[in-house]
């Protein structure tokens, strides 16, 4: 009966999307002006009827029509918007005020489509719900509210849009709790919780509030609300000022606040209830029943990611969280547990499959995506795992062929070798990759599956995997970084390398025909793999780029507009600005937690840790993101000294002309070169027509590209090398490390 109704319907939706393809469409500025009143990019809108965005551009400047069967659901998505957002002369007063793009959050084809609601932004003010709408409870003897409006000289964040699943999630994924029970959401609303316990405010979340977010994939789970606590409601609620026990971070567990938990029946996890936690109950009829906290006066929100949130007013926090989570993902921990968990969230390690033999639905895995935790290979495993332990006595330290190394550059070249010709220039510039990590894990093809020892293979390009090669006979030239270690200098000897280090030797070998044969000795490779992290790229990538735009810094400026909009992008709005930070930490930290370390003063060496169980535990593939970032960074220092020497390479080597632009430092995603000038636009070669030279790099603001990280007197850098310190760690006057970088 099922089958019958669902061939029905898709009957009659192809007779309407015949009779939408006969129709004629808005004019091509109606077409640009309901997308712009929706708060829509041409890429959401592109993504969503699977175009490229040129296309949505070539629609609404008149130039192309779109044809079946895109114009069907071109015109149904115009006339969608038309009923929301009519023509000003149709009514008395229509806001039009263009809204940076926001991502809808998902991925292309993954995700449920999400229904737009107008940028919660675009209020003039905050705006508490009327009390015939109001989720409240009444409270006893409540005392009049005060009118919730904006602080004198708040700083507003942008408009952004709110994608909204259904009406579970009307007040959108997350409330700030203040101290007069004021809740806090994206866009200025403020809901009223009259909870006095931590009970009470779980109960009112899942039942009044209307918090939360909807799925990034149909197979994943919904996004819990999250309640955000400040200092004032700390106190009201009855938590301490600060945690006393600075080791496990953690109320005890006869502490009021948590026996009032488990006493109402609800439940915490393995980490208690600390600066982040999760309060619940088991799932009843598929149904989630789950509560996240963040205690701001507890230090939830890391500066080193955040910057002073924590520190801001309620409607301040309300708005840096509440941009995050529509753009990223609902914060549930550190930046670095955001960008594991939004690994999971775009793609889920199961989905449902129909069970043939009884008709019914189960789980199964979602091809694509990490089902099941496997043990890494012996050289991918850190010096903790237990196959370590198992193989060498404590406290060896591995060699090159024993162990895979594939980490950033930190490389600076030897002051011998500077020449007359750089110790004349005046400046030292540095130039820093934009999310280096995450332009590397972009088409990225990644082990699925556990490793499979194979001895004398052939080097395939495409298998992911780890091999044993030796690659000391490719010679490069000594003022530059040897790309196969991290320290820059050449290898010794036969070592473990990530399948992209060893295609880019391939790569040197074959282009300029150098006297190498590429020869791996064992290897252990993973047969099954997949572009693991797209998803992953391509939503952070645009929550990066919408929030730059945010900051005043747009893609296809000119290189001069681009450099002049980066020297005030972090003033223009400091709110933004720590949404910014947090984006980066959470790809930084992502690719981090796919190796993460044992914690805790109980572990004892050689013993598993509960990270181990995790799908997401893949040391290989952080190796293959970080060895992609540095092989991609040399290959762009490579081909910026080919453009700027007269004469071509000879073949058989790698030896650069002493007229070659080459860097004196490299630390991870940032190069430091000597120059004339004080701007990257001094430093970086250009084609006669004005135009980046082939393969170098680029100014501008999408992933991959670069930015200017700082420029300093030449003494000052020839200083830094003598003393064997890196320029690149402060040319930007802070630690490069500890600033985000």
């Amino acid at each position: 009966m099922a089958d019958d109704e669902d061939a029905l319907f898709g009957a009659v939706d192809a007779l309407l999307d015949a009779v939408a393809a006969r129709e004629s469409l808005p004019s091509p500025t109606e077409r640009k002006r309901l997308r712009e009143a929706a708060g829509l990019s041409q890429e959401q809108v592109a993504k969503a009827l699977q175009v490229r965005r040129e296309a949505v551009s070539g629609w609404e400047a008149g130039r192309t029509e779109p044809r079946p069967p895109k114009r069907a659901a071109y015109a149904r998505l115009l006339e969608g918007l038309a009923a929301r957002y009519p023509a000003p002369d149709a009514t008395e007063s229509v806001p039009t005020a263009q809204a940076p793009a926001a991502h809808s959050g998902g991925a292309p084809g993954l995700d449920r489509p999400a229904e737009v609601t107008p940028a919660p932004g675009a209020l003039a003010h905050a705006t508490r719900l009327p009390p015939q709408s109001r989720p409240v409870r009444e409270a006893p003897a409540a005392a009049p509210r005060r009118p919730a409006a904006p602080r004198t000289g708040q700083a507003r964040m942008p408009e952004t849009p709110r994608a909204v699943a259904d009406a579970r999630f009307a007040h959108g994924p997350l409330g700030v709790l203040d101290g007069d029970g004021s809740v806090y959401c994206l866009g200025g609303l403020v809901l009223d919780c009259p909870a006095q316990t931590l009970v009470e405010v779980v109960e009112w979340a899942l039942g009044e509030a209307k918090l939360g977010a909807a799925r990034l994939h149909r197979s994943g789970k919904d996004a819990d609300p999250l309640v955000v606590i400040t200092a004032a409601a700390a106190e009201r609620l009855g938590l301490p000022p600060v945690l006393e026990d600075r080791r496990t971070l953690r109320l005890p567990g006869d502490h009021e606040a948590v026996r009032q938990v488990a006493e109402a029946g609800w439940k915490l996890t393995k980490r208690g209830f600390g600066p982040w936690a999760r309060v619940y109950r088991p799932a009843e009829d598929g149904r989630r029943q789950c509560v996240q906290f963040a205690v701001l006066p507890w230090d939830a929100l890391d500066a080193r990611s955040w910057g002073d949130t924590g520190r801001l007013p309620a409607p301040e926090v309300a708005a840096v969280l509440g941009t995050y989570a529509s753009r990223v993902i609902t914060p549930r921990g550190s930046t670095a547990v955001c960008g594991l968990e939004l690994m999971t969230a775009l793609r889920p390690p199961t989905r449902a499959v129909r069970d043939e033999a009884t008709g019914g639905w189960t789980s199964g895995p979602l091809p694509g995506s990490l089902a099941e935790p496997v043990d890494p290979a012996p050289p991918e495993a850190p010096a903790e795992h237990p196959i370590v332990a198992g193989l060498y006595p404590r406290h060896h330290k591995r060699t090159p062929d024993q162990v895979l190394d594939e980490e950033a550059f930190d490389w600076i070249r030897d002051p011998q070798l500077l020449t007359d010709a750089e110790c004349a220039r005046r400046y030292a510039v540095g130039i820093d990759v934009n999310t280096a990590f995450l332009a590397a894990a972009n088409r990225l093809a990644v082990g699925l599956s556990a490793p499979v020892h194979v001895r004398t293979p052939t080097f395939d390009k495409k298998v992911p995997g780890s091999w044993l090669v030796d690659l000391s006979g490719i010679e490069i030239d000594p003022r530059m970084p040897n790309p196969f270690t991290p320290h820059g200098e050449r290898p010794d000897g036969p070592a473990w390398y990530a399948t992209p280090t060893v295609a880019y030797a391939a790569e040197l070998v074959a282009t300029y025909r150098l006297p190498v044969s590429i020869d791996p000795v064992e290897a252990w490779l993973r047969p099954e793999y997949g572009p693991y992290l797209d998803p992953w790229y391509k939503h952070l990538s645009e929550a990066y780029r919408a929030t730059m735009a945010d900051l005043g810094v747009v893609a296809g400026a000119g290189e001069a507009e681009f450099l002049a909009a980066m020297e005030t992008h972090r003033q223009a709005a400091p709110g933004t600005a720590a949404v910014l930070s947090a984006i980066k930490a959470t790809v930084k930290g992502g690719i981090g937690k796919l190796r993460e370390r044992p914690q805790g003063a109980g572990y004892r060496a050689g013993e598993r840790w509960p990270a181990l169980e995790r799908p997401t535990w893949r040391p290989d593939i952080r190796a293959a993101v970080i060895a992609t970032a540095r092989v991609n960074m040399h290959r762009k220092l490579l081909k910026t000294a080919l453009a700027t020497q007269e004469e071509p390479a000879p073949a058989g080597r790698l030896t650069l002309g002493e007229d070659a632009l080459v860097p004196i430092a490299v630390l991870s995603d940032c190069a430091v070169y000597l120059s004339d000038g004080p701007s990257p636009l001094d430093v970086l070669p250009h084609t006669p027509d004005g135009k980046p030279a082939p393969g170098s790099f680029r100014l501008g603001v999408s992933p991959g590209m670069v930015k200017h990280e700082g420029t300093r007197e030449l003494l000052w850098a020839v200083r830094m090398l003598d003393e064997g310190h890196n320029p690149a760690q402060h040319i930007k006057g802070v630690d490069a490390a500890n600033d985000g970088e």
